[in-house]
């Protein structure tokens, strides 16, 4: 099938100074100490840090009951919802686990040294409390449809509270923006592009139209499906990329355990800017927090989309299972990529270079091991991108349902016409697609979290009220 580079070309052209546009808007960025950061970076942090501390640091206290209801879920089949616990973190996680993973984490560290590890870490630490509570206001205000359906995720929580202050016209605009945004953020052709690249290097082969068709009419058979589908799906997904990827850095480790001293004491030197590689103790702390902000999404309000279809009749209890994500995404996978990359040292040459190609390095780290790594990398990295293409298509359904109807009309005209963009990711310039893609995903960020400023009150309320129930 040949394919031809013209409909990329058209996309290419039209989305570039758009992208340019927004970009500029969404991730307006200050000079710190000659290190580029963007304030949205600073929105999200803060406001991990700040749920963290108003809920008496949640993700420790309710870490072990996060697993507890995985392992020994409540019986609710009697609840409104159409999917369990571990369905829901499945289905959440195939969203945010992708090529960030993979791809994103060495860029941190080839930009701001091996310390970035270090801040990644602990911004995913304060991004589980994020994640606890917009998770549960998520389940809290979702609606109910005649039929059974679930409509869920943090535009209507906002248009609750906006309404509740007096604010309703604001409120409806500041949720219909939240939807707007979640709607672009779900045409995630960097995955796409990024697998096929994998793709490209290992096999030589080079047929992108082609690809991208082939990986878009698989999401187009699991989302067409609904939840259900996706969810179970998901199930079996999500963990079996989970213990290939994982079990292959971890023998990785294991095959360099003489180095692993010195890859640890360099990410610490280099944290707190004791080696100058990366720009110091700013450099390391920014590239960081950005890879952990970016790979987890704590604080944008897309997992909490996914979360809002669990069954229960406890809207807390999906917060305790949801802010087992950015361990899993972050301080797990995150961690073991970069690790994988410092040990074996393929970052070094790439370090300050701005157009570094982070699938690269995490493919040369996987080959210094054996020579047949990269096929597994490339088995890996389509997983994730696959799963991360269906977790998003849902996002961006429920999204356009709010906006549109909840018809069944509107839910299969936005998919297919998903699939079809998300077939050319693989064909169009990457650097024409991720701004526009990062700034619509963070542009959620903003109603998102002003709305959880304004629930903080109620929120403690209901914690303290169930754990005082569950004796947590």
């Amino acid at each position: 099938m040949a394919d031809d580079p013209s409909l990329a070309d058209r996309i290419n052209d039209t989305l570039t100074p758009v992208s340019d546009w927004v970009s500029s808007i969404i991730f307006f960025s200050v000079d710190v100490f000659g290190v580029s950061l963007p304030l949205v970076v600073v929105w999200l942090m803060a406001a991990a840090v700040i749920l963290t501390f108003a809920n008496r640091f949640v993700n420790i206290r309710g870490f072990a009951h996060g697993w507890n209801l995985i392992w020994n879920p409540q019986k609710h089949f009697d609840s409104p919802g159409a999917i369990s616990h571990f369905q829901a973190l499945s289905a959440a996680l195939s969203g945010t686990v992708g090529l960030g993973n993979i791809a994103s984490v060495p860029v941190a560290v080839a930009l701001g040294g091996p310390g970035a590890i270090f801040w990644m870490i602990l911004a995913g630490f304060f991004g589980m409390s994020a994640k606890f509570a917009e998770c549960s206001l998520a389940v809290k205000y979702r609606k109910v449809m005649p039929d059974g359906r679930i409509l869920g995720g943090p535009m209507y929580y906002i248009e609750e509270v906006f309404n509740r202050i007096g604010m309703k016209t604001l409120g409806k605009a500041a949720a219909i923006f939240f939807a707007i945004m979640a709607m672009g953020a779900s045409v995630s052709v960097f995955q796409v592009n990024q697998s096929h690249a994998q793709f490209a290097n290992v096999t030589g082969v080079s047929a992108p139209l082609t690809y991208g068709i082939i990986m878009a009419t698989g999401v187009a058979i699991i989302i067409l499906g609904g939840i259900k589908r996706i969810g179970n799906a998901m199930r079996i997904i999500v963990p079996s990329m989970g213990v290939l990827y994982v079990g292959a850095a971890l023998i990785i480790l294991a095959l360099n355990v003489p180095a692993i001293p010195a890859a640890l004491q360099t990410i610490f030197e280099s944290a707190f800017g004791l080696d100058a590689a990366g720009g110091g103790l700013v450099g390391a702390l920014i590239n960081g927090m950005k890879r952990a902000t970016y790979s987890s999404e704590a604080g944008v309000g897309s997992a909490a989309i996914a979360h809002a279809q669990v069954r229960t009749k406890e809207p807390m209890t999906e917060g305790y299972v949801a802010l087992l994500e950015p361990f899993i995404d972050t301080v797990v996978v995150c961690t073991l990529t970069g690790l994988v990359v410092v040990v074996t040292g393929v970052y070094e040459p790439f370090l300050y270079n701005p157009d570094v190609v982070g699938i690269e390095i995490t493919s040369a780290a996987f080959e210094s091991a054996f020579g047949w790594f990269p096929y597994l990398l490339l088995v890996a990295s389509a997983l994730f991108a696959f799963s991360t293409l269906v977790g998003w298509a849902f996002y961006g359904a429920q999204a356009a349902a709010y906006l549109f109807g909840p018809s069944r009309t509107t839910d299969i005209v936005f998919k297919l016409t998903l699939c079809f963009l998300l077939s050319t990711g693989a064909a169009v310039s990457l650097s024409a697609i991720l701004n526009f893609i990062d700034s619509m995903l963070f542009g959620m960020a903003i109603p998102n979290i002003i709305a959880l400023y304004l629930l903080l009150p109620e929120l403690r309320r209901d914690v303290k009220a169930y754990e005082a129930k569950k004796g947590i």
